[in-house]
């Protein structure tokens, strides 16, 4: 993936990409928290890829799971905020 920082485009790992689009969108705290599938809605992925992503920022601590009446849902932790906030600096 890329984006374009102020002209130059420049080339961001696609599980950073998916960061940004969850931050965009507003999962931000357990409070905000989203399903698997209305993450897959909003981010129109593939469900696998939607999958990846979330173990990939799971496993870098960007990304946390808080249960909602025995569902999984997923938020950006405090670390996921600050990665996608560097990338605007």
């Amino acid at each position: 993936m890329s984006i374009n920082n102020g002209g130059e485009p420049i080339s961001v790992p696609e599980e950073i990409y998916f960061l940004c689009m969850l931050h965009n969108i507003g999962a931000t705290s357990p409070e905000r928290s989203l399903t698997f599938e209305e993450i897959a809605r909003w981010t129109m992925l593939e469900p696998s890829k939607v999958e990846q992503n979330l173990k990939t920022l799971m496993d870098g601590n960007y990304v946390a799971i808080s249960m909602d009446s025995g569902t999984k849902k997923y938020f950006i932790t405090v670390d996921g905020i600050r990665k996608v906030l560097s990338m605007y600096s």
